[in-house]
């Protein structure tokens, strides 16, 4: 997918080479973290920095565990023009009143300094190793908007719409849709008409990503998260239908591709050179539950939308005299989150969907060069297991407290109450979950059912020292994202 012009990419190489020479003062790894809506990007970034500041228990960490990590420490940001990582809020919210942090909105940065004892015989007689961890917090929504670059409107509104008028969705899209009949794309440009569809269009999208639809694909990204651009003409567009002849100027349609391209140009263009093309490693946060709790559908649609993030990447691993001038990301990490909702015995299976899912883009990174690995993975264990007994069956159960107002079989939980709960097993089959199976030999006698948890309450030291966050395979994450840097 041709993102970038010739200009981008002059621009792009000057940047890294700027780069690449402040490493050599201070080593420095770029570390993208997104993922679409509530899939607990807020939550990685803190956990992760209160692991590692705060001396969390990661076995699989082998720098950090076997004591070549001396400390770690946040330090000022690079980047002047890029607003801050809130980590401290987020820390409180989550330690403290125990409820999980706001979601990510817009794009954030924070730098973690990570000082180490380096595993070379050869490098330790330098003294200790210094590492800097560029942490890029961004919503993967805007990542879908990267395919848009590649677009002319027509194309854009002619696949748009196609996606509407699916079974999935035509019930969201229903208003819009019908006001589009409506609309004449050769009639005067009027501002009216345009808020008035472009109302209509953002509503049908909010409509999909809502817990009941559970759809991914839902470009323009910066429709649901305007930011300070909310209500701009680059916002105030919509998909039309197409016509034979050319629309003429002055033109409703006109009116439209002209802001479609001033959204490329204004929004899209700008993320990709400025922080997008700037990442050395990525992780890609998926909330595969709401999916399957949705149904096929939805699983189907996120397969689609993680595809399209992933064919936006730039992956290759890149000789060293290469690296100088393009920047590529050399390990991409899919992180299957909120894995802590599940027994782990069902954490190889929800790995086994994904790479399923993505299995024709994850061969595309692979070929360029770069690794990719796959882990069931929760930032923050809200749950712990236990058994249940249900006629007379033992059954794997997650023990938690529920958040208020989540319901399970008409009982609405107050927060505060903890239970034993039993979510169903994940089929062994990763293709059931795209064909809809829902048989005795798939997916058991009890349907899936996932509920939110409340963040659990932190473990004291018999000294009354305050442990950190617990998690699942957060240590593994880390491992593969810049355990090659500390050795």
């Amino acid at each position: 997918m041709k993102l970038t012009t010739l200009t981008d990419e002059a621009r792009l190489a000057l940047a890294t080479l700027g780069d690449r020479a402040a490493d050599l003062v201070s080593p420095t790894v770029r570390l993208g973290v997104t993922g679409l809506a509530r899939a607990g990007k807020t939550v990685f970034i803190t956990a992760l920095v209160h692991n590692l500041v705060h001396g969390g228990r990661l076995p699989l960490f082998r720098a950090y565990s076997t004591g070549r990590v001396t400390g770690a420490r946040l330090e000022p940001q690079p980047d002047d023009d890029v607003p801050r990582f809130d980590y401290e809020d987020h820390v409180r919210a989550l330690v403290d009143q125990r409820i999980w942090p706001d979601s990510t909105y817009r794009i954030s940065e924070l730098r973690l300094t990570i000082a180490y004892e380096s595993a070379s015989y050869f490098k330790h007689r330098f003294g200790p190793g210094k590492l800097n961890l560029d942490i890029v917090d961004y919503p993967g929504e805007w990542l879908l908007d990267l395919p848009l670059l590649a677009k002319d409107y027509a194309t854009w509104s002619r696949e748009a719409l196609g996606m509407a008028r699916s079974p999935a969705r035509m019930a969201a899209a229903a208003p819009w849709l019908a006001r589009l009949e409506t609309i004449d794309p050769a009639a005067a440009e009027d501002e009216a008409v345009a808020r008035e569809l472009a109302a209509l269009f953002t509503g049908y999208l909010r409509a999909c990503r809502a817990d009941e639809n559970a759809m991914s694909t839902l470009p323009p990204g910066r429709f649901l998260m305007p930011g300070d651009l909310e209500g701009s003409p680059a916002l105030t567009f919509s998909p039309l239908p197409e016509r034979e002849a050319a629309l003429p100027p002055g033109s409703l349609g006109r009116m439209m591709a002209r802001r479609y391209e001033a959204y490329k140009s204004v929004v899209v263009k700008p993320f990709f050179r400025d922080h997008f093309a700037r990442l050395d490693r990525q992780i890609v946060l998926v909330d595969a539950l709401n999916a399957l709790n949705a149904g096929p559908a939805a699983v189907a649609d996120l397969g689609a939308a993680l595809t399209e993030i992933l064919g936006c990447y730039r992956p290759g691993s890149g000789s060293w005299l290469g690296g100088l001038m393009t920047r590529r990301i050399d390990r991409i990490l899919i992180g299957a989150t909120k894995a802590d909702h599940l027994h782990h015995a069902d954490h190889d299976r929800l790995e086994a969907i994904l790479s399923r899912l993505l299995a024709p883009a994850i061969e595309r990174a692979s070929a360029a060069g770069a690794r990719v690995e796959v882990a069931a993975l929760a930032s923050v264990r809200a749950t712990r297991e236990g058994v249940v007994i249900q006629d007379s069956e033992k059954l794997p159960s997650i023990i938690g407290t529920p958040l208020a107002g989540e319901t399970i079989d008409g009982e609405t939980f107050d927060g505060k109450s903890e239970i034993a709960f039993f979510p169903g097993d994940l089929p062994n089959n990763p293709d059931s979950v795209l064909s809809g199976a829902d048989s005795t030999s798939e997916l058991g006698q009890t349907s899936l059912r996932f509920v939110r948890f409340r963040p659990p309450a932190l473990e004291r030291t018999a000294e009354g020292i305050t442990l950190s966050l617990p998690h699942i395979r957060l240590d593994r994450a880390l491992e593969f994202l810049i355990g090659d840097r500390l050795s």
